[in-house]
């Protein structure tokens, strides 16, 4: 709270480390490459790796600063025990079948919860007529991606608890220790327009300077845009248990949030026939429900009036219909969602 009312942020604080010997020089190097390629620092690769992060304060009188150990340390969970990411593979609410404690640098592990994450949720493979097939994932990577960061970079390093990122059968959990700055509510940052507080500076601007974010305060509406555009509920965001919680959903219409819309038996199984089959006709969904046609046309109806449903095709045998947002090109795999 304190350095938060001064405009201040612990990242940019001396770390209780010896010296400049504590970071990996490689790893420096790195920065430096990325951040002249993409024009966002005025570095020539000939200037000493040291005299680049004091100039970018990451070095303050001969001491790293907590953001240059977790950005470029050769072992930033010593001192800093707390700076790492659990993931989990959850079947059901407690059966963990996959488990992993993800350590190094920041910047290290970002990619290795990326390929955690890919390892445990499911790929289509799409024909759509260009040379490669297009891959389709439970979920959108890039906004999983901005969401890692978001924690990473956000996150109360001063916080004893880790990140963690749980993956269920139909959702992904990332939470971070640490709330929203203090005058910031969740509705505000809903606002595409919000200004952004990033709660460790130095952090944000390396992340800046090496094209892991941006542009600053567009990653909430970059996640939201993916996942509509994927067809699937935008990500939902929660204070919650002393951190930030941001929660993605594969299943865009389950059992009990269809009752809850006020379907009949037959229109919620329709539904759970077209998440399995990838579409259904009239034709279909009269032997489906035991219906008539004239029947089944005001249940259909009614699904595409509630968005559920998405008619293809005007009229005649070609017509079906799919859920809303989901063709984009054909699907491949018979049983996708």
């Amino acid at each position: 709270m304190h350095l938060f009312s001064t405009g201040n942020s612990w990242d940019a604080l001396p770390a209780a480390v010896s010296g400049a010997e504590v970071l990996h020089a490689e790893k420096i190097s790195d920065y430096i490459t990325a951040s002249l390629a993409l024009g966002r620092r005025s570095f020539q690769q000939k200037d000493d790796p040291v005299d680049i992060l004091k100039k970018v304060e990451l070095i303050k009188d001969g001491t790293p600063t907590w953001a240059a150990v977790l950005l470029f340390g050769k072992t930033p969970q010593s001192p800093i025990t707390q700076a790492t990411i659990h993931c989990g593979r959850f079947k059901g609410e407690t059966k963990i079948i996959d488990d992993r404690l993800i350590s190094g640098t920041i910047i290290e592990q970002i990619n290795e919860v990326m390929d955690f994450i890919r390892k445990n949720t499911n790929v289509e493979f799409v024909i759509t007529g260009k040379p490669q097939r297009d891959e389709i994932w439970d979920y959108p990577l890039e906004a999983l991606r901005e969401a890692v960061i978001n924690a990473v970079c956000h996150r109360d390093y001063s916080d004893p608890a880790d990140i963690q990122i749980k993956i269920y059968d139909e959702s992904i959990q990332i939470w971070n220790p640490g709330g929203l700055p203090f005058d910031m509510t969740i509705d505000d940052l809903l606002d595409p327009a919000h200004s952004s507080k990033p709660r460790n500076k130095l952090i944000a601007q390396i992340f800046y300077d090496m094209g892991i974010i941006e542009r600053y305060g567009s990653g909430i509406q970059r996640m939201i845009d993916e996942c509509i555009e994927a067809g699937l509920p935008g990500p939902v965001f929660e204070e919650k248990f002393g951190g930030f919680a941001i929660t993605f959903s594969k299943n865009i219409f389950s059992e009990s949030s269809l009752k809850e819309l006020g379907l009949n038996s037959r229109q919620i199984k329709a539904v759970i026939y077209v998440k399995e089959k990838g579409r259904i006709t009239n034709t279909e969904y009269q032997a489906l429900c035991d219906v008539k046609k004239r029947a089944a046309s005001e249940d259909i109806g009614k699904l595409v009036e509630l968005n559920i449903l998405e008619r293809i095709g005007i009229t005649g045998k070609g017509t079906y219909y799919i859920l809303k947002g989901r063709h984009r090109g054909e699907r491949g795999i018979k049983g996708a969602p």
